[in-house]
Parts: structure tokens; sequence; C-alpha cells
């Protein structure tokens, strides 16, 4: 269950931060860091979970790794939500039917 993994990783309000961050543009460590009250260091280890939950991809640019969103990761949570979606609309369907037939 790949959802409770990207549940997981963006629990945490840095690394939501961090995710909103390269999903508007590619971004290093660095230019993350100067925006958190955290270190490179910890922006490093929260874009280390954000990768292994499939949320970002890396490249290297020479020295720097720069970090995107990678849209596919939300793909599982939102397949996972909607199928919830799906059913309460199915039952406020079956309410409203079941409602009209009473009348």
């Amino acid at each position: 269950m790949a959802y409770q993994d990207t549940f997981s990783a963006l629990g945490d309000p840095t690394r939501r931060h961090v995710f909103e961050a390269v999903s508007t543009q590619p971004r290093a460590v660095g230019e993350l860091a100067a925006e958190l009250p955290v270190s490179r260091p910890a922006v490093s280890q929260h874009l280390k979970v954000l990768a292994d939950a499939g949320l970002v991809t890396c490249r290297t640019e020479g020295t720097r790794r720069i970090y995107a969103a990678r849209p596919e990761g939300l793909a599982e949570i939102r397949a996972w939500l909607e199928q919830y979606w799906s059913d309460a609309l199915e039952s406020f369907a079956a309410e409203i039917d079941e409602g009209v037939r009473d009348s």
C-alpha cells in the first residue's frame, strides 16, 4: 500500500513545504534550505523521504542535485481517495433515489 508511504511522507509540515516548493519548479537543496528554518542536511533528509515515497526525482547538474516533483507519485494516493469519493457519490445517489421513491 504505497499510498501509506505518501501519507506518511506528506504528514510532516516541513516535508509538505519542500514538496510544494519543488512542485512549482525544480530546486537544489541549498535553494530549499534558504527558504526554510532547517539546515541543508535536514532538507536533504526530507528529500530522501519524499524520494523514497516516489514523490520527487533528482537529477545531477555538475555538483548540484536538482529535485523536482514527480506527479505520478500522487497517482496512487489520488486513486485511493477517488475510490472513497466514488463510493460516497454512489451512496448519496442511492439516498436521493430512495427519497424520490418514498415521495
